[in-house]
């Protein structure tokens, strides 16, 4: 399995917030490079990196840091939030993601995700599901739709997408544990696909018991932040 930390930026900024709550906010570190460069340095090779000013406004707007970590680094990194149109994708392309991170669009316009998988291959983008109790949770985790995650992840598994992640927003960055039994099913049903675990992770028996289920990835972020994991650790799974 492979551990996959998280940067999230607001103002150029590597932060944390809870459950998706931009009041509930916590800056980590000034320079998301230099927290890049330690990830790489103990030998991870992923990162998640997550524009959460682009996600607020709807269009992409920390690609600079994108650029910078991908320049300086030989991290492979997926890049979400704010990417609704060709143009997006192509700054996020353009700046060194090797995956573009998809989830609202994916629910609200497959008609455009379709284009998009069909233009740049279905096997450049990370397909990303917020859940909450098994259904899909978008626009920033306030609005729940009647999409089953099931039935979500098989359209687009049909579709050629290859990687999927999964958060259960009800777990998302309290550090109370991982939604383990919501993969189960999804890796039950799926057990072929790439699916990374993301979401609640607080210990490194979190992060086993993932592996143990058969968890292709997992995400790791305010764990590592909250000293909770050292990232020497991580890598010793």
């Amino acid at each position: 399995m492979e551990i996959i930390p998280a940067i999230d930026i607001i103002d150029g900024k590597c932060v944390r917030l809870t459950q998706g709550d931009y009041a509930q906010k916590k800056i980590y570190n000034e320079d998301p490079l230099e927290v890049a460069k330690e990830f790489e340095g103990v030998g991870l090779r992923r990162l998640h990196l997550v524009d959460l000013d682009g996600a607020k406004e709807g269009m992409v707007r920390n690609w600079k840091v994108l650029e910078r970590i991908a320049g300086k680094t030989t991290l492979v990194i997926d890049f979400g939030g704010g990417i609704k149109k060709r143009e997006d994708l192509e700054i996020v392309f353009q700046s060194g993601a090797l995956l573009a991170t998809i989830g609202s669009m994916a629910v609200k316009h497959p008609d455009t995700m379709q284009e998009w998988m069909e233009e740049f291959g279905a096997e450049k983008f990370l397909l990303g599901a917020d859940v909450k109790k098994e259904k899909i949770a978008v626009g920033g985790w306030l609005e729940t739709t009647d999409i089953w995650v099931y039935d979500f992840i098989r359209n687009y598994i049909e579709r050629g997408i290859q990687q999927v992640f999964c958060t259960d927003v009800s777990k998302d960055g309290l550090l109370q544990g991982p939604a383990t039994d919501l993969y189960r099913e999804i890796l039950r049903q799926f057990p072929a696909l790439h699916f990374i675990a993301s979401g609640g992770v607080s210990n490194l028996q979190d992060l086993r018991d993932l592996k143990e289920i058969g968890c292709k990835g997992a995400i790791v972020g305010k764990a590592i932040y909250e000293g909770r994991i050292s990232i020497q650790e991580l890598v010793s799974l």
